[in-house]
Parts: structure tokens; C-alpha cells; sequence
């Protein structure tokens, strides 16, 4: 087995239990790399391990999600709910081949004004969300159309578009609802908003759905997971699901909403305990 590893904080590579994984890796004979971008990766990966936190997993995706191979995200960060596994269970989980690889629907955003995100160092696709922010002090008026549909001006700090996987990432601490991952939906999330009667709105997986936006300033920040770009003010962005999903390799234990009421305590209530 042929396995490419993404570690973003270069410190993890010293941390005793990576140290372990690789000492695991090595006993069953299991050839490892490390992969800095998306030229490292060797023919013949199986899959990526993301070592770290939900931000390298995001990272690895950008590197390998639209070729097929699978991640698997290994925590050694804190919540984790991409990375959600254990460095001790990893290796033992693929000898026994105790996993599945599950599809994750990716999206993918460009921007009138540029001919592709890639031009200004960006992969143009996202496993949790897309969105705008302010770049300056002045809110933003927020036009978005939903397959043509014109829905009322947000005016807002910012607006993002989230899968069912983002729905646990800025989506939710934005005030999204929690989507189960895999819901055919896509989320519409206005970001600290300065209209007291909008909501975020839940959208059908394959809707097409463009934004444009105006502002004092003449630019704005557009963010495509962990990475970030300027642009225009008069630019356009259109957002739709990719044309692939994200392979994701999940251990037989792992349970969304056992991690939900372990890592963000819901439903924590006295009456809850059991006696």
C-alpha cells in the first residue's frame, strides 16, 4: 500500500504519536511520502493521510480530491470532525480493512473577471464552503440567484455557501442549520447580517446559484475553504457542486452524531444523564 501524507504544521512531525503511526506504517511494509502540493503525489497512492486538524484534511483535498484517491483525516488538532481518527486506530483499521470510503459532495465556484481561480493560486473547489466577507469596514449588499430565482438583498458582513459537510464548520457558527453529511443540500448563510428577517436558507444539492455584490470599498475577499483571494466588487461568483466528489475514508466506529454530542456537546442537558 502506497500512502502520501499531508501534514500542514511542520512541528506534528516530531509529536510522539505520528512518530508511532509512521514506526506502524513501517512494520507492515506499507510505502509512506509526504506530499507539499499536488506535483508530490506518486502514482500509485492509495490514499492521503491528513495528519493534523480539520484545516490539513482541507489542504489534502486541494491536492487530490479530483483525482479519486481517498483521505483519511488522522487528529492530532482539536475538534476534528473531518479528522476525526485517532493515529492509534489507523493502521490497525486498514489490516483489517474495518472501513468504507464515503462520498462527499465537493463544490465549485469561479468568478466572472477571472479566467480561472487557478490563475491567482486558488483550486477552485471546496469541501465545507465558498463565501464573501467585507474587506473594509462597510457592509456589503449580497445579490444571490438560486437557478435563476432572485432571492431579497442580504446586507451582511458576508455570505457563504456550504455543503452538508460544511454545515458543522462556519456555516453553523454563522447560525446554519446542522445537515447530516450526507444530505443532498447546500446551505445559503448570510454572515453577521444587518437585515433582522433573513435566515439561511437550505437549497437542493444541484441548484446553481450566482452572487454578486456591491460595497463602499472596491474590493471584497472571496474564500474557497482555507484559501482566500481579493476581488472586484463588480465580479460575479457562481457556485454549483463539482463535477466529483471527495473520497473519504471513514473508520467502522466513526458516528456524525455520536461526534456532534461529544465534540460540541449537543443536546448536553441535565436531563440527558442517565441515572
Amino acid at each position: 500500500m502506497k500512502i502520501g501524507i499531508v501534514i500542514k504544521n511542520e512541528a506534528l512531525k516530531g509529536d510522539e504519536r505520528f512518530l508511532a503511526l509512521l514506526g506502524q506504517i513501517e512494520r507492515e511494509s506499507y510505502e509512506a511520502y509526504f506530499l507539499n502540493s499536488k506535483s508530490d503525489l506518486r502514482a500509485g497512492t492509495d490514499l492521503v493521510l491528513g495528519v493534523g486538524g480539520d484545516g490539513t484534511f482541507l489542504q489534502a483535498a486541494q491536492f487530490v480530491a479530483d483525482l479519486g484517491v481517498p483521505i483519511l483525516g488522522v487528529n492530532l488538532g482539536r475538534l476534528g470532525f473531518l479528522s476525526e481518527n485517532s493515529p492509534e486506530s489507523v493502521v490497525p483499521a486498514l489490516v483489517r480493512g474495518d472501513f468504507s470510503v464515503e462520498h462527499r459532495t465537493m463544490l465549485s465556484a469561479s468568478v466572472t473577471g477571472l479566467d480561472s481561480l487557478v490563475d491567482v493560486g486558488l483550486m477552485p473547489y471546496a469541501v465545507n464552503e465558498v463565501s464573501i466577507h467585507r474587506k473594509g469596514m462597510a457592509v456589503l449588499g449580497i445579490r444571490v440567484t438560486v437557478n435563476g430565482e432572485s432571492l431579497p438583498t442580504y446586507w451582511a458582513d458576508g455570505l457563504l455557501v456550504a455543503t452538508a459537510s460544511g454545515s458543522t464548520a462556519y456555516s453553523l457558527s454563522a447560525g446554519g442549520p446542522i445537515c447530516m453529511p450526507d444530505s443532498k443540500v447546500l446551505i445559503i448563510t448570510p454572515i453577521a447580517p444587518h437585515n433582522l428577517n433573513v435566515r439561511p436558507l437550505v437549497v437542493p444539492e444541484d441548484a446553481k446559484i450566482s452572487i454578486s455584490f456591491s460595497a463602499r470599498e472596491d474590493k471584497a475577499i472571496l474564500n474557497v475553504d482555507n484559501q482566500s483571494v481579493e476581488i472586484d466588487t463588480d465580479w460575479k461568483v457562481d457556485v454549483q457542486v463539482a463535477q466529483f466528489s471527495l473520497k473519504r475514508i471513514r473508520l467502522a466506529k466513526s458516528e456524525f452524531v455520536k461526534a456532534l454530542t461529544s465534540k460540541l456537546f449537543w443536546g448536553e442537558d441535565i436531563r440527558n444523564t442517565e441515572n
